[in-house]
């Protein structure tokens, strides 16, 4: 992958990005996973090469104060906006209508205000269930043995609807590390989704840039690499 120095899009990052691309869809051939990618620090033009040169059709950004200033330039006639960050509830309103699914509701609050907002603009707003499958306290998402109790809260609300699980599984020094947080996750959805709480196209979004490949052999139907087609992210310099 080509490191990121700039965001000029020369042709060797086109390249780059169109080599990235291939590979990953190279290793998901012969299942049915989508690919999303994760688009965080990205600049729009490389964004939308990816979508209108190499096929791209699906996108996600971590952070409201990003997506929106990116919004208008995007090309979503061709790819669907998926926002895949914490979401603070006082940002909703900045969501709903924007983007085609949340991926990361994870407390009833933030349910209530999805469904308050979808409703005044006459909308229904997919959402993804976060699970904690690692039951790690610095991350956010349901608890594993709360998420059935969660989704029947949820179900409830008007305006609002979980079609899926997803999961960040915790921070493995190798890939094999990932096998029980998989597993777990995909029991988990399979139980849930013979319930019928996921409607009849459910989604498990799981596996990022080290680990996609891994996650749709464990039947993830969703996968979310970055730096894996774009490169390693570049910050802002802190003044």
């Amino acid at each position: 992958m080509t490191e990121r120095s700039s965001d000029k899009l020369t042709e060797e990052i086109k390249a780059s990005i169109r080599d990235n691309l291939n590979s990953i869809r190279k290793a998901l051939e012969g299942t049915d996973v989508t690919l999303m990618a994760a688009t965080k620090t990205v600049p729009v033009e490389w964004i939308n090469f990816a979508i209108r040169e190499c096929g791209l059709n699906a996108i996600g950004e971590n952070r409201v104060q990003e997506l929106l200033a990116k919004y208008d330039e995007l090309d979503l006639s061709r790819a669907s906006l998926h926002f895949i960050g914490t979401l603070q509830p006082n940002k909703v309103k900045y969501l709903v209508g924007r983007v085609a699914l949340i991926h990361s509701l994870d407390s009833l609050r933030l349910a209530e205000e999805i469904s308050r907002r979808s409703v005044a603009k006459g909308l229904i707003t997919d959402t993804l269930c976060e699970v904690n499958i690692g039951e790690e306290e610095a991350k956010g998402g349901i608890p594993e043995g709360e998420v059935r109790d969660f989704l029947t809260a949820v179900s409830s609300l008007p305006g609002i609807r979980v079609r899926g699980l997803m999961v960040i599984g915790p921070h493995c020094p190798n890939i094999d590390d990932y096998r029980p947080f998989f597993a777990r996750t995909k029991a988990l959805f399979d139980a849930l989704s013979a319930e019928g709480r996921f409607g009849d196209d459910p989604i498990l979004s799981m596996g990022m840039s080290d680990n996609y490949a891994l996650a749709a052999a464990y039947g993830s139907t969703l996968v979310r690499p970055g730096t894996a087609v774009f490169g390693a992210r570049q910050y802002p310099a802190k003044g």
